[in-house]
């Protein structure tokens, strides 16, 4: 056997055992452009816009990323898929960041793109429910995770309302339609940007209450989160991935019909007035505090979310928040 032959087995061998891993391999894209895979939390909406509008203006291509967007197979997946090295980042959501670490997951949230929590209780007029105390007697569907229920439970608390009096009904992701055919009085867990905006489109006067505003610690419903062992080897790429993502909501602000064209391309069962919509009410959420950089996750409010998921059970380890994301590769910070 000659040499160079021997050396195409050794590195077929190589690429067959790199596979059996399950790990992404590392690849350049056009024009030597390094190659990034984002696996979205749910199908393209108006939540990621951003991301979209970066793409259809060539911002990653010009911070020298050739960004290839994955939907998820399943809600769960995400994580999951970053934790085993098949994507190199991921949306998700801050609770679900630290469900992830508890869990023994290796993932960090690196930048928040939606600053503050969008889920919500919704109900419509005829229930009656103007506020947390008039779900006294009521059911309210939730999608049955786990941190729902404590929403419910900490919001209930927090009016007076004794839990028990309350029916939760696991609806899964059939929230609105749960609420419409009136197999439930209210829902938690669908979002005031969304699904909320489309009722209010639709004539049905929702009554919203975000569970922020109701007892629930404020949190960064969505995140960009990479795994942890990637952050020094491709942290600059990943420095440079947020800056585009910046751009992308600045075009947002500046021209909100023609940046919103990437996600329509993307997903063509959207309703364009929906998302439009949909993105006037979420583009306030895309940016930060001010005085700080884009994407900024603030430290404090880790803290008391984290230390809220530990006095509800929903960790059972200790509740770390502060190495559950890093602000090191924001636009501005960590240099």
């Amino acid at each position: 056997m000659t040499r160079p032959t021997l050396l195409l087995l050794l590195l077929a061998l190589a690429a067959l055992l790199a596979a059996d891993c399950g790990e992404k391999e590392d690849a350049l894209g056009p024009e030597g452009s390094k190659r990034v895979e984002l696996m979205l939390d749910y199908f393209p909406n108006a939540d990621h816009a951003p991301i979209y509008a970066a793409q259809a203006d060539g911002d990653f291509e010009e911070a020298g990323i050739d960004v290839e967007i994955r939907q998820p197979p399943d809600p769960a997946a995400p994580l999951k898929q970053l934790a085993a090295g098949r994507v190199d980042l991921a949306i998700s959501y801050e609770p679900e960041v630290m469900r992830a670490r508890d869990k023994g997951l290796n993932v960090v949230s690196i930048g928040a793109l939606v600053q503050r929590p969008l889920t919500s209780i919704i109900s419509l007029p005829k229930a009656g429910i103007r506020s947390v105390a008039g779900l006294e007697g009521k059911t309210v569907g939730t999608a049955g995770i786990d941190y729902q229920s404590a929403y419910l439970r900490t919001i209930l608390l927090q009016a007076g309302v004794t839990p028990s009096t309350v029916k939760e009904r696991n609806v899964g992701f059939g929230l609105v339609p749960a609420l419409l055919t009136g197999k439930v009085d209210a829902t938690l867990g669908a979002f005031w940007n969304y699904e909320g905006v489309d009722l209010k489109r639709r004539g049905r006067k929702p009554r919203i209450i975000p569970v922020d505003r109701a007892g629930v610690p404020t949190y960064n419903e969505l995140v960009l989160v990479a795994n942890a062992d990637a952050l020094e080897r491709d942290g600059g790429t990943m420095r440079a991935f947020i800056g585009a993502l910046s751009r992308g909501v600045r075009a947002l602000r500046e021209s909100p019909d023609d940046a919103l064209d990437g996600l329509l391309e993307a997903n063509r069962d959207l309703d364009p007035k929906l998302q439009r919509a949909a993105l006037d009410a979420t583009l306030p959420l895309f940016s930060p505090p001010e005085g700080k950089p884009f994407a900024w996750q603030d430290p404090e409010q880790w803290d008391a979310f984290a230390a809220w998921m530990k006095e509800n059970r929903l960790l059972d380890g200790p509740a770390d928040a502060r190495s559950a994301f890093t602000n090191e590769l924001l636009p501005g910070a960590g240099l």
